[in-house]
């Protein structure tokens, strides 16, 4: 099958340069490894930017449907190029001109980085998640929420601007950094002092949800994964540990609020959820990343590498979920409906909306 490995390289195929730029991009090495791993599969592979030229390519590399049957297919690994909805954009360009393609849908991707409305999806579902507000300026408080408090920018990813306070003034100050440098709402959380452990979620019905990859921060004193841990810009950053030294039932209440988070924000093919689980052995949805990293070092690889997914195997069957949804009838929203157990009534409620 003809796949289109759609990424972002760099930024000119635009119109102009408005709006906040994505952080995030996907390096050559990666895109060039998922390449080789759909070649090794049989795949006719090419790579394409995801920008304002992907339509003209796509059509000239991948034919159109012909008696229901693909044509070809893309896989993507573009973030976005700039604003609040980044992760959208080549999902719903490549719906536009009818390519079938891998991951969630824009529906998902733009629920899932809205950190707010992903929050207040779980409030409705029954995942705890921790207690939580929003804040427009640094005069404002996070009434009702106890210190110490996470502060984040309401639509970033990748641990972009986020801060731990302890006190009104260091929360006053985070508020204010988020407003001006991201031009956001802050997001404040109460900090879930704990395990930090990441979640993989594979397919759609059934989903196959990998063993809890653990971070393990040693002695530091930041017991939060940062955007310098995440890039390699640290000398301690968290080892990860999988499958995580967990109990069995532990195991189970994380696997099923996984499949509780992935089905309430929409998401679909793969995903990773990130969980803290506090002294009492309570776990809590912090976020899920609709777009889960293939970089060789990331929880997900590493959770489905336990799982018995070689990295071949693992692109591969990003492939096969996604093609069963479009060709096989699979459907994205028939996960598990178990219900969760309401453990944590206090961190379900919201201080603002």
């Amino acid at each position: 099958m003809k796949i289109a490995v759609v990424r972002n390289r760099n930024n000119r195929g635009v119109v102009s340069r408005f709006g906040r730029p994505s952080p995030e991009v996907y390096g050559r090495k990666s895109v060039q490894r998922v390449m080789d791993a759909l070649r090794a599969y049989g795949h006719e592979v090419r790579a394409l930017e995801g920008d304002g030229s992907l339509v003209s390519k796509l059509k000239q590399f991948i034919p159109p449907l012909q008696d229901g049957q693909p044509g070809g297919l893309a896989f993507n690994m573009a973030y976005g190029i700039q604003g609040e909805c980044r992760y959208t954009h080549v999902p719903a360009v490549l719906e536009m001109a009818g390519v079938p393609y891998t991951g969630s849908a824009p529906l998902g991707h733009a629920l899932s980085l809205d950190k707010v409305i992903a929050k207040q999806l779980l409030v409705q579902t029954g995942v705890p998640t921790p207690a939580f507000c929003v804040l427009n300026d640094p005069r404002e408080n996070a009434e009702g929420l106890r210190y110490p408090l996470i502060v984040k920018p309401r639509h970033e990813s990748t641990s972009y601007g986020v801060r731990i306070v302890h006190d009104r003034q260091a929360l006053a100050d985070a508020v204010q950094y988020i407003v001006t440098e991201y031009r956001q709402q802050a997001l404040v959380e109460e900090y879930i002092d704990g395990r930090e452990v990441n979640i993989g979620i594979l397919g759609n019905h059934p989903v196959e949800v990998f063993a809890p990859v653990e971070l393990d921060f040693g002695d530091r004193e930041c017991r939060i994964e940062t955007w310098e841990d995440k890039f390699h810009k640290t000398s301690d950053e968290p080892q990860k540990r999988c499958p995580a030294p967990v109990e069995d039932n532990l195991v189970l209440e994380l696997q099923r609020i996984a499949r509780a988070t992935f089905k309430a924000t929409h998401c679909r093919d793969y995903a990773r959820i990130d969980v803290r689980v506090d002294a009492q052995g309570r776990p809590f949805v912090l976020e899920i990343n609709s777009m889960a990293s293939l970089g060789a070092g990331g929880s997900y690889v590493l959770a489905a590498q336990d799982r018995g997914y070689g990295f071949d195997a693992l692109v591969n069957r990003i492939v096969d979920v996604a093609h069963a949804r479009y060709f096989d009838g699979a459907d994205p929203l028939a996960a598990s409906s178990e219900p969760i157990s309401p453990f944590n009534e206090t961190a379900l409620s919201p201080c603002a909306a």
